[in-house]
């Protein structure tokens, strides 16, 4: 039974312009040197600069394999909660937040499950993929494998670089290995992009 292994990242530290800081390289980095050692296929990226960087400072770790653009990996708002299930924490977050938007963010939502959330078609052999996208996607990808609610999303964050890894095998239902592991990442570089009162 084929499985296909995907190692989801958010990006690296970055600046208020969504450039890489020197701290989201050497976050890349370290992220690069703990996957090193696994047979990766591929590694795909979100369009945005941020996430584009990262994953170039990445594969420096990974000689030869192929690096790419994903535009399902964007960020993006993959389900806005209707007035009987928002939490009221978030519900200043989604004001002005119009139809259209949410209508485009949960095509990208489905288009993100579409590509990465599969099981290995038949006859072919294990994969490894390496994502590297956004807060929003993973939570997303992490709530459809747990099969939870879609307003779960809101409850699931990610630092930066931090490793989210899922596996998908035919018959069964996917696998949750890790969320938002950061062993690999030393004193100040840990829990970059999370808020401070979420911090251990």
């Amino acid at each position: 039974m084929a499985t296909r292994h995907l190692y989801v990242a958010r990006h690296g530290a970055a600046d208020a312009f969504g450039e890489l800081k020197d701290a989201g390289r050497r976050q890349s980095a370290l992220l690069g040197e703990r996957l090193a050692g696994l047979p990766i296929d591929h590694i795909w990226h979100s369009p945005l600069p941020r996430a584009t960087a990262s994953a170039h400072e990445l594969a420096r770790h990974l000689p030869g394999v192929p690096v790419a653009e994903a535009p399902e990996l964007v960020d993006h708002v993959p389900y806005v909660p209707g007035p009987a299930e928002m939490p009221r924490g978030w519900a200043g977050f989604f004001d002005g937040y119009d139809e259209a938007e949410a209508t485009s963010g949960s095509g990208l939502a489905d288009a993100l499950l579409a590509r990465f959330a599969t099981v290995p078609e038949p006859g072919r052999p294990d994969s490894y993929e390496v994502l590297i996208t956004h807060a929003y996607p993973i939570a997303w990808l992490v709530r459809a494998a747990l099969q939870a609610p879609p307003v779960r999303w809101l409850s699931l964050d990610s630092a930066n670089t931090g490793l989210t890894v899922i596996e998908y095998r035919t018959g069964l239902a996917p696998t949750l290995v890790m969320f938002n592991d950061l062993s690999h990442l030393r004193g100040d570089l840990r829990w970059t992009g999370v808020r401070a009162d979420g911090r251990p």
